[in-house]
C-alpha cells in the first residue's frame, strides 16, 4: 500500500469491532474509536510507509504488543486547540485531522467504510479526501496463512454443530401426524435453534446472525429461517454461519436431512444439487472468473431438468429452480466479495468462498448443499469433511 504523492496519506477509521476493514488492517480488536493513518514516509525520512495507529490511551500498551502498526499514539497526543472532550468519537476524529495537519498531509485516500465524522473534520482542516472503493477489498479477499488457519478452524467447529443438528433430526421419534419428537417433545425449528446456539456457546462460537432450519415447503424460500414443527419424509435445510469468538472469523455450512423415507423427487433434486456443487468446485481456481464458476453450476442444474432464476408469479407450485448465485466470499464477514454469480470477477489465490447451489420448489421445499473452499493456483482446498447425504441416522 503506497501513497501516490509525498503529501498523501491513507486513513482507515472507526471501531475495529464493527469496522472490519479497519480490523483487517491492524488485527487488533477493541470497541473504541480507532484510526490507522498510513503516512507516505516514516521518521528520519524513511521511504517506507509509516503505519500510525491512534487508539484510546488505556489500550496503547496492548496495541504496541500485537497490533500491525509502526507507532501507537492516543488522541490526546494530537489534541487540537478546540478539542471537544467527553465524546470519544469526536475526540478521535478531531485528533486524526490535527495529526494530518501536523504531518503536513494535503490529501488522504480513504476506503468505503470511513465514518462521516472523520471525513467532516479532515475536510474542515483543509485536507482533500479521495474515496477509493476498492481500497482494502483485494487485501481481504486474498487470505494470508493466519486467516486460512482461522477459517479452517471455524469450518471445523461449524461442521461439529452440523453433525449434531442433522443426527438429532434423523434420530428423532415421530408421532401419529408425522411430527418429529425429541426428548418427549415436538421437535421444532425453534428448538433446533436453541440446541445449535448452546452447542456453539460450548465450543467457542456464537450465532449473531441466527441459523436456518427450514422444513418442507417452508424451505422453498432460500432465506426463510424456519419455524414450527419438523416432519418426517420432508427435506430440512440446515444452514449454520457462526462467528468464532477467538479469531473473529466465520464458518458457513449447509446440509440437508430427511427423517425417514426420502421421497423420489427430493432425491432427484438432491442429486442435481450435489452434481452442480461438484462441477462448480472443479471449475474453481485462481484466474477463473466467478461468472464462469456460476455458469458451470447452472449448466448442471439445467442438464438435470431444472430451471434457474426466480419463477414468475404465475408459475405453478411444482416449478423447481435455482434462484440465487453459487456462493460468496467469506472471512471476517459472512458475506464478503466476490459474489459467485453472473458477472463475478476473476478469482485470486487465497479467496475463500462458499460453493452452495440449491433448488427450491413451493410444493416440496428446498435442497441446498454448501462447502467452504480456498482458491489455489491449480484448484481448491475444501475445508469440509462432512458427507452430503440426506440420511444421517
Amino acid at each position: 500500500m503506497t501513497a501516490s504523492i509525498s503529501t498523501n496519506a491513507i486513513v482507515f477509521a472507526g471501531s475495529p469491532m464493527s469496522n472490519l476493514a479497519l480490523y483487517h488492517q491492524i488485527r487488533f480488536a477493541v470497541g473504541d474509536p480507532t484510526a490507522l493513518i498510513v503516512l507516505p514516509t516514516g521518521p528520519n525520512s524513511s521511504t517506507a510507509p509509516h503505519r500510525l495507529l491512534m487508539i484510546r490511551d488505556i489500550e496503547m500498551e496492548r496495541a504496541k504488543q500485537t497490533a500491525k502498526a509502526d507507532e501507537v499514539v492516543c488522541p490526546k497526543d494530537f489534541a487540537p486547540s478546540d478539542w471537544q472532550t467527553g465524546d470519544r468519537e469526536l475526540e478521535t476524529a478531531q485528533s486524526v485531522a490535527e495529526c494530518l495537519v501536523q504531518k503536513n498531509i494535503k490529501s488522504v485516500t480513504v476506503d468505503r467504510t470511513l465514518p462521516a465524522i472523520y471525513a467532516h473534520y479532515i475536510t474542515k482542516a483543509g485536507i482533500a479526501i479521495q474515496c477509493d472503493p476498492d481500497l482494502g477489498v483485494l487485501d481481504r479477499r486474498s487470505k494470508d496463512q493466519e486467516e486460512l488457519g482461522h477459517l479452517r478452524q471455524a469450518q471445523s467447529i461449524t461442521e461439529g454443530c452440523m453433525r449434531m443438528a442433522c443426527e438429532t433430526i434423523a434420530r428423532a421419534a415421530t408421532d401419529a401426524s408425522g411430527q418429529l419428537i425429541h426428548e418427549g417433545e415436538v421437535l421444532t425449528s425453534e428448538r433446533m435453534f436453541q440446541l445449535i446456539d448452546i452447542w456453539f456457546l460450548n465450543h467457542g462460537g456464537a450465532t449473531p446472525h441466527g441459523s436456518i432450519v427450514a422444513c418442507g415447503p417452508t424451505g422453498a424460500d432460500c432465506h426463510e429461517r424456519g419455524h414450527g414443527p419438523l416432519y418426517t419424509g420432508q427435506p430440512i435445510i440446515i444452514d449454520l454461519f457462526p462467528y468464532i469468538k477467538s479469531s473473529h472469523y466465520h464458518g458457513d455450512c449447509t446440509r440437508c436431512v430427511v427423517h425417514g423415507e426420502i421421497p423420489p423427487e427430493v432425491a432427484k433434486m438432491h442429486a442435481a444439487v450435489v452434481a452442480a456443487k461438484n462441477a462448480a468446485q472443479d471449475a474453481t481456481k485462481a484466474g477463473v472468473t466467478a461468472d464462469a464458476v456460476h455458469a458451470e453450476t447452472i449448466r448442471v442444474i439445467k442438464e438435470h431438468g431444472y430451471q434457474s432464476g426466480i419463477p414468475t408469479e404465475d408459475a405453478p407450485d411444482s416449478t423447481c429452480s435455482m434462484v440465487h448465485g453459487t456462493g460468496h466470499g467469506i472471512g471476517l464477514d459472512v458475506h464478503e466479495p466476490p459474489l459467485i454469480d453472473v458477472g463475478g470477477p476473476a478469482l485470486v489465490e487465497g479467496d475463500v468462498l462458499t460453493i452452495e447451489p440449491g433448488l427450491y420448489c413451493k410444493a416440496i421445499g428446498g435442497i441446498r448443499i454448501e462447502d467452504m473452499v480456498a482458491v489455489t493456483k491449480d484448484g481448491i482446498e475444501n475445508f469440509n469433511t462432512l458427507p452430503t447425504d440426506l440420511s444421517w441416522a
